[in-house]
């Protein structure tokens, strides 16, 4: 249980490599210190060159593509599940994200499908090699379907431990890695709402209670360690508060939207509370192509048969916001900027978010194998990004800043 989780790799503890990981598992260096670690995933022939990442002041070392998979169960079978989750293995990606939520949407008839879909592939690996993340859901009243006896769905102990043991089992696995709050309990602006609310504010269960909630499990050896969602600052800091005040577990995650189209709520002050100096948080990004966005297949409004299965066309009203005009002009600049520089939108997009250096693991999820080895073979552009496309990436975002908005 207490073992280093590291990426399925085949790699000597000699040398200064060797000594890195054993000065981080005494308590050595903070992420801040400890170098980025670039290996070659053992594959046949070799296909692709990842960095591997200290989580937070976890001593979880992840790769930096996070497998996304919230369509598993909805538009992709357990079969097509296992082909992703065995190709990206293949690749090198140690980390998998998900929730007891997926598929998304969410729908009663398929709530666990995912969960369960990646249970049946994780009994051809070994466990000590696969970090599992997954997301215990915030408040929701309208999902009933969530918990046994009661028709609200709160971050307290009873609904953790519910959630906790449900993942567990469809899992088929004795510890969770990586346990997320999906979205705080309290109220808060989310999935598209920009600007707080005073009037939706309501009781909320307190920070200590939560985190109390959590420190049983990790005690039990059911959990290793926790991180956040869809979370603020504010909410960062009274984690984080409660957490040094009371001797309670500290939270090592924070799993928020940022991709190109997306960057003020996280870049304005979570990446100072977020560092390595301060809170020593790392963000594991989700929807770094925008929904699938930033490939630029919705900048043409023409539907056409294969477009209908495009993620935001055949869920009417989902993500809606990366369907605005003003989105569109973004894109359509970023695509311009692309060009110039003889790449891809996806290349473009996902390089940009693997250079910053706030950034632990994006989250790549993809519907198709041909989607998802664009998205992983995108992380072979010469890193980092030349300061002339980072000026023209810049142009643009001084034009548009968050079109979602």
């Amino acid at each position: 249980m207490g073992s280093l989780k590291i990426s399925p790799l085949s790699l000597s503890t000699g040398g200064w490599y060797g000594q890195c990981l054993r000065h981080q598992h005494a308590g050595g260096p903070t992420q801040r210190q400890l170098p980025r670690i670039s290996v070659r995933a053992v594959s046949t022939p070799v296909k692709q060159a990842l960095e591997y990442r200290k989580l937070g002041d976890s001593d979880l070392l992840i790769s930096e593509i996070t497998l996304g998979t919230m369509t598993w169960g909805q538009q992709n079978t357990e079969q097509e599940a296992h082909e992703q989750l065995s190709y990206a293995w293949d690749q090198g990606i140690n980390i998998l994200d998900t929730s007891e939520l997926y598929p998304i949407p969410m729908q009663a008839t398929t709530q666990g499908k995912t969960e369960q879909y990646i249970g049946s592939w994780l009994k051809t690996k070994p466990r000590d090699k696969v970090v599992i993340a997954t997301k215990v859901a915030g408040y929701s009243d309208r999902h009933t379907y969530l918990r046994k006896e009661e028709a609200v769905s709160r971050v307290n102990r009873k609904n953790i431990r519910e959630a906790v043991e449900g993942s567990l089992s469809r899992f088929g696995v004795d510890h969770i890695d990586l346990l997320q709050i999906h979205w705080p309990d309290r109220y808060v602006a989310l999935f598209g709402e920009y600007s707080y609310n005073a009037e939706k504010w309501r009781p909320s269960v307190p920070f200590v209670e939560q985190l109390e909630a959590f420190q049983e499990l990790i005690q039990e050896g059911k959990v290793r360690y926790i991180g956040v969602s869809n979370e603020t600052s504010y909410g960062v800091m009274e984690f984080l508060h409660a957490a040094k005040t009371h001797n309670l577990p500290k939270i090592v995650s924070i799993q928020n939207s940022y991709s190109l189209l997306v960057r003020c709520h996280f870049e304005v002050d979570l990446v100072e509370v977020c560092d390595s100096r301060h809170g020593n948080i790392g963000l594991l990004a989700y929807s770094p192509l925008a929904g699938g966005t930033l490939s630029g297949k919705y900048v043409n409004d023409q539907i056409l048969e294969e477009s209908k299965k495009w993620r935001l066309n055949m869920f009417p009203g989902y993500m809606a916001r990366y369907k605005k005009s003003l989105v569109k002009d973004a894109v359509e600049a970023y695509l311009q900027v692309a060009k110039r520089h003889n790449m891809s939108l996806v290349q473009l997009a996902l390089a940009f978010g693997r250079d910053r250096s706030f950034m632990a693991s994006n989250i790549i999820g993809a519907t198709s194998m041909e989607q998802l080895k664009e998205n992983i073979a995108a992380y072979q552009v010469p890193r980092p990004l030349s300061q002339e496309i980072e000026e023209d990436i810049e142009a643009v975002f001084k034009r548009f800043r968050d079109p979602t908005i």
